[in-house]
């Protein structure tokens, strides 16, 4: 009986190992975008971004506590913590490969 049990058990660990599984992406560093691109840095104040980049193709309204707004730009959007950005981020640009 506790042999029973004890391939009863490894049975179902095994199938239960195999059950979990997960795909990973790569995105290989070169493909990742352009790092020439000039962005707002970290500190900056919104009033600098406007002078070093003019005015965003489209503001978003500030969300949460403490309020985080996001500024788009051809390529790029912004990130404040009220009116100091945060982060920079590059929008993604596909690749114009050739099919095969």
């Amino acid at each position: 009986m506790k042999f029973l049990l004890n391939i009863t058990g490894f049975l179902y660990i095994s199938l239960l190992a195999a059950a979990v599984q997960a795909d990973v992406l790569r995105i290989p560093i070169s493909q990742q975008g352009s790092a020439s691109i000039k962005m707002p840095t970290h500190g900056d104040k919104q009033a600098q971004v406007i002078q070093q980049f003019g005015e965003p193709s489209k503001r978003h309204a500030s969300v949460g506590q403490p309020p985080i707004s996001r500024w788009d730009y051809p390529g790029f959007s912004v990130y404040f913590e009220q009116s100091t950005v945060v982060n920079s981020v590059q929008i993604h640009q596909p690749s114009a490969s050739v099919a095969p």
